[in-house]
């Protein structure tokens, strides 16, 4: 998987923090076109502000792309509009955990709006994903530096 996705028999992607929604994604990412989907985490720890996390649903329920948005259930659910998850069914995917490097090799994954942790970071460039960074603190303002001026295989989110 790693490799330029060259180990297709290999199903075993290490542990998960939290309990992955695995069978609810493939299904929903197996309907979708080739380059259609928005990838969306911010990681284990990272925490949007409700006003980010607001936008970003504004923005995602206002675009033409289909999305997959990890968002925990604990404390980042309550943060998104109301009755948002329901009017954005038939273009969204919002679920509390993933198996983050099976969503990333689907070739229908078009980028990844990332914390920049460096897990994520390394997943997604080892599979060619581009990224949209959204960093937080430490490491990932700098791994968001390498990625877009290094790497070149991403941008920096502008905040307001």
């Amino acid at each position: 998987m790693y490799i330029d996705k060259r180990l297709d028999d290999d199903k075993d992607y290490g542990m998960n923090l939290f309990n992955p929604e695995t069978d609810a994604c493939r299904s929903w990412l197996n309907g979708k076109p080739n380059g259609s989907v928005v990838y969306v985490s911010f990681g284990s720890l990272a925490s949007p502000e409700a006003n980010q996390m607001q936008e970003l649903a504004l923005a995602l329920k206002g675009s033409d792309c289909n999305f997959l948005w990890v968002v925990r259930e604990t404390t980042e659910m309550a943060k998104l509009p109301t009755h948002f998850i329901e009017e954005t069914k038939e273009k969204g995917l919002v679920v509390t955990w993933c198996n983050q490097l099976e969503v990333l090799s689907h070739d229908l994954i078009c980028c990844f709006l990332t914390h920049c942790g460096l897990n994520s970071v390394l997943e997604a460039l080892s599979l060619g994903v581009l990224m949209l960074e959204m960093s937080f603190w430490t490491d990932q303002i700098t791994n968001a530096k390498l990625v877009e001026d290094v790497w070149g295989i991403g941008i920096t989110g502008q905040r307001n």
